[in-house]
């Protein structure tokens, strides 16, 4: 792996007070969250919660109105962009390709962040990029057209980009929305390798039971707040379900936890 000028960095994250408002709209009110390495988090839901909006701000592409984002220690706006770049890998939770290029051509786009202008990519960069494909499924499909995908294999080699920069912390926007179950499962089985050592990943999941089975620790955002924190166990409770989501649920399983929504509980 190239270090380029992040030998010196972990993939411990602070987010303090992070609050956001657009369009007289309150996004995020005072949310803070940790991240150390070796750790996978997972960021769980319901839709317009703030998970997407935290998740940006945490990689720097979206500015908070209130609260401050440090990278091992370091204030995250005070990094360099190329910096930055190595040290965050990105998944966006819809992506759109305009060029038909090939998807090897799109993943050896992630080892931009270490290449000057023009300079061609190099052994190294080329091995990168062969692990993201392999890591992702994507390998066989190597030299396709990305206009050619379909879109749980569009989100594959989306992945398989982010992947490539080998970053020390991965930020990802549910990315295992579109895929098949099995690519589910190939997919947190790799999050969940990938974060260790000195590396963590921070994951946005609307699947309950992915995310009482794979996280470490879950937070769990209800209206632009953080309504409780920790092992997942202690999070993914029938009460706090029910009061997020308005769904009654089964809980069960020890060594493969699984949550199983019964009926909508509409609000009184």
């Amino acid at each position: 792996m190239r270090s380029g000028n992040t030998g010196r960095y972990t993939a411990s994250l602070q987010a303090s007070g992070i609050g956001v408002t657009r369009g007289g709209r309150q996004i995020l009110r005072g949310v803070s969250l940790e991240v150390e390495p070796g750790e996978l988090v997972g960021l769980i839901g319901p839709n317009g919660a703030g998970k997407s909006t935290l998740l940006a701000v945490m990689a720097g592409l979206s500015k908070a109105d209130h609260g401050q984002v440090m990278l091992s220690g370091k204030p995250l706006h005070t990094l360099s962009d190329t910096t930055r770049a190595q040290l965050l890998g990105w998944l966006e939770q819809t992506s759109t390709v305009h060029w038909p290029v090939s998807v090897e051509y799109l993943v050896t786009l992630g080892r931009i962040p270490y290449l000057s202008s023009w300079q061609s990519p190099s052994a190294e960069d080329r091995e990168a990029v062969n692990r993201a494909l392999t890591a992702t499924d994507c390998d066989r499909f190597r030299d396709q057209s990305v206009m050619t995908l379909s879109g749980g294999e569009l989100t594959r080699v989306m992945l398989a980009r982010a992947l490539a920069v080998e970053p020390m912390l991965l930020l990802a926007d549910e990315p295992t929305a579109a895929l098949d179950i099995g690519h589910q499962l190939q997919t947190m089985d790799y999050l969940r390798a990938f974060a260790s050592g000195q590396r963590a990943c921070v994951v946005v999941l609307h699947d309950l039971s992915l995310a009482a089975r794979y996280c470490d620790r879950v937070y769990l955002l209800d209206d632009g707040k953080l309504l409780a924190d920790g092992k997942p166990a202690a999070v993914l409770t029938k009460e706090n379900i029910r009061h997020v989501y308005e769904v009654d649920t089964i809980v069960g399983g020890t060594d493969v936890p699984w949550i199983v929504p019964v009926k909508r509980v509409p609000s009184s």
